[in-house]
């Protein structure tokens, strides 16, 4: 976990198991790092399972269920030699914002350029709805700068909901297009913000405030490199803990990575400490996976398969 250089950028530039390309290395290497190239490559790779379906070859869509930067990569060859950046929308695979962001933060880390994955919602979609989603971060030597990889300039001067702003260097913090999920709950617990419209769009089930206290939980696992699906479900969730222990824990939490943002000294640290001595918040070994395509599943992350009701895949 890093000990007392957890706070150092430089750990971000380092691959973890969800973000090495592996055999693809070539291809990630020989890709811009401008925000810009990085959301055409992304975007001419992956298609989003929803936003773009019309787009997508369904025989493509379990694609979406692949969580390793190396095997989304490809299944991307797979379905088409063509150049990433501009390619066919029909030779895209299925994805959505947490794959775009990985193949982001992999991109940006073959180039030894620190980034990592922020979990929140975004106010710019829909009016009135804050959508879950992710983005990535990048360390321009001197602050972190977020960014949307699967949004063109031309999103920003025009968003479906709020005002204009630039997609390859987000405003931050609460009011911000992109709130963090850890400053939602941390204003829902201390200032009894709403949450009852943040979520995915149109599925009632999942929103409110347990969806967004979860989403603290993804937040800090994307924050220590453990970029797991937005459908895997681990530890605290699945041990039977109270609504009370859990709303404790991600108190406890939110409040780390609010202090960590802010840059206070030993905020970082303290929250890397925390992941490592609580086996509940790291997925290890074995998750379950709720797949928006309607599947369930064990995931072993060490064997990298999925067994689906009897079945075993690649995950």
């Amino acid at each position: 976990m890093g000990g007392t250089e957890v706070a150092d950028p430089a750990w971000w530039a380092e691959h973890s198991a969800y973000s090495d390309p592996r055999e693809h290395a070539g291809l990630l290497a020989g890709l811009c790092t401008r925000p810009q190239d990085v959301q055409a490559a992304a975007t001419g790779l992956i298609a989003h399972y929803r936003a773009d379906a019309e787009t997508l070859d369904p025989a493509r869509l379990p694609t979406i269920d692949l969580r390793w930067l190396d095997r989304i990569l490809a299944a991307g060859l797979e379905a088409s030699p063509a150049p990433l950046p501009g390619r066919p929308h029909a030779d895209r695979i299925a994805g959505c914002c947490r794959d775009h962001t990985l193949f982001a933060v992999g991109l940006l880390r073959e180039h030894a350029v620190p980034a990592r994955s922020r979990i929140g919602f975004a106010r710019y979609f829909e009016p009135g709805f804050g959508v879950d989603h992710v983005v990535v971060e990048r360390w321009d030597g001197q602050r972190w700068v977020r960014s949307d990889p699967e949004l063109g300039a031309e999103f920003g001067a025009a968003p479906a909901a709020g005002d204009p702003f630039d997609p390859f260097d987000v405003p931050t913090g609460l009011d911000s297009p992109f709130p963090t999920a850890a400053e939602l709950w941390s204003a829902h617990r201390r200032d009894g913000l709403d949450l009852t419209d943040y979520g995915v769009a149109d599925v009632p089930q999942l929103r409110g405030r347990d969806f967004v206290r979860h989403y603290v939980f993804l937040e800090v696992a994307h924050r220590r490199r453990d970029e797991v699906l937005l459908w895997d479900v681990w530890g605290a969730a699945l041990d039977g803990a109270t609504a009370e222990e859990t709303d404790a824990t991600a108190d406890e939490l939110a409040d780390l990575l609010l202090r960590a943002d802010a840059g206070e000294p030993g905020a970082e640290e303290a929250l890397a400490r925390r992941y490592a001595e609580d086996p509940r918040l790291r997925p290890a070994g074995r998750v379950r996976t709720l797949s928006p395509l309607g599947r369930e599943g064990w995931t072993d992350l060490e064997a990298r398969t999925t067994t689906w009701d009897g079945t075993t895949r690649d995950g």
